[in-house]
Formats: structure tokens, sequence, C-alpha cells
């Protein structure tokens, strides 16, 4: 399959390890991926901001540069999502034809990893080991954006080694929520707060979800709390051989 990782700005700046990781994984099972240059960022911040002007100039690029592709496959539930759905409003907005023509078209192939792996390939078990507790948030555009639930989960539970344990208030925000951290950082400190309590008595070693930017928050106030609690991405475990 003629695949392209669409890394996100937050992973190439910050989390290069689960770019390579995406990759590897989807290499283990003998696809080819292709890392288009030109890509950047695919406009959800701008969204988020109300920045729409600015967003549909990257929704143009985007679509552009990863229209020509079989699938796209990103590490991010978020920017995922942000490209399965605003970007056919936005084209709607402004009367572009031509972006919703190629939004339309481009929606369908591009997939979140978990997504790509267990409904595109049929694949749960890829290879990995990592053994440790591991207890899975669901982001809030995984879970309300892509509806993604078992994928992830099926995908964990075929690791060796590996134990899923249950988190408390699994499908509560964590509190990031992009610049709502920042706007209002008394609520999302709080709601961060709960979360961190969650993963304590969860009893696991290991946070993991799909995407960075909450594993950011996640980790943070685990750090802050001094629980001792790594935040993993799902494709860093994935591509984890670890041995016991």
């Amino acid at each position: 399959m003629h695949v392209a990782l669409f890394v996100t700005c937050v992973n190439d700046a910050l989390y290069p390890a689960t770019g390579r990781a995406t990759v590897e994984v989807l290499e283990r099972l003998g696809h080819r991926v292709h890392f288009p240059e030109a890509q950047t960022c695919c406009g959800q911040m701008h969204l988020n901001s109300g920045y729409r002007r600015d967003a549909l100039r990257l929704a143009r690029r985007f679509v552009e540069v990863f229209g020509g592709y079989e699938a796209v496959v990103c590490p991010s539930a978020s920017c995922a999502g942000t490209v399965v759905e605003p970007y056919l409003h936005l084209a709607e907005e402004v009367g572009d034809r031509a972006l919703q023509d190629a939004a339309r078209q481009l929606a369908p192939k591009v997939h979140e990893l978990s997504a790509f792996l267990v409904d595109v390939l049929g694949v749960t078990d890829v290879g990995a080991s990592f053994h440790h507790r591991v207890a899975y948030h669901p982001t809030c555009h995984s879970l309300r954006v892509l509806r993604l639930k078992e994928q992830p989960l099926a995908l964990l539970r075929a690791v060796r080694g590996l134990k899923l344990v249950e988190l408390p208030g699994a499908t509560t925000c964590c509190g990031f929520g992009g610049t709502f951290a920042l706007k209002n950082a008394g609520v999302s400190s709080a709601m961060l707060a709960d979360k961190v309590a969650g993963v304590r008595d969860s009893g696991a070693e290991v946070v993991c979800a799909l995407d960075n930017s909450c594993l950011a928050h996640i980790g943070g106030g685990a750090s802050r709390f001094n629980l001792g609690v790594r935040a993993v991405h799902l494709a860093e475990i994935l591509a984890s051989r670890d041995e016991p």
C-alpha cells in the first residue's frame, strides 16, 4: 500500500521517537512509508483559536501534499480528526468547491495509527513486547471525534508481556485541550489532578494514549505528584521489543 506518514507538528518538534516508531511498525508489517517533506501544520491550533482564514490556507496545502497517497497514517487522533471533519466545513464556509471535493476524497484515506492497523489492515498483533503495567487514556479527539474505542485496546492486549490495567475515569478529559489549558489554567489543573489520581489508583507503570499533547499534560502532572509513571505513546509501545 502507498502509505504516507503525517507526523504532525508536535511529534516532529518534540516527540520524534513517535514518528520513528510509527514507521517501524508499518515497515515491520511490510509497508513502505513515504514522508512528504512539504508537509506542515494541519491547522488544528488555528481552528481552535478562531483563525479560520489561516486554517483554510493550511487545509489547502495539506490536501495538495497528501492528496496523491492511497493512505495517510497519523500518530495523533486530534490532528487526524482535524483533517477528517473540519476541512470540509471550512471549504463550505468560503464556497471553495475544489477544496470541498479534495477534502471529501481525502478524508476516508486519513487514518489515526490504531484505526489503520485494526480497521484497514486487520492487524492487532504487530509483534511487540512491553513488560509493564499500562493504563490507556482515550483522548477526547480519539473518543469523541474519531470514535475510537476498541482499536487501541485490541492492540495493547496483543502486546507480549503487557498487563493492561483499568484507568478510573478513563473517558474524562485530562484538561489539556490545547489553548484551553492556557486560557483556563485553573480548571485545566483541576481536571489534570483528577486524571492523575486515576492513573495513581490504576497501579500503572505507564500511561498510554494516541496524542502526545495529552500525554505531555498527564506526564507533567504525574511528575509533579511524584507518581513514578511514564507517559508513552501507543506507537512507541507497538514498536517496542523489550525483554522482561
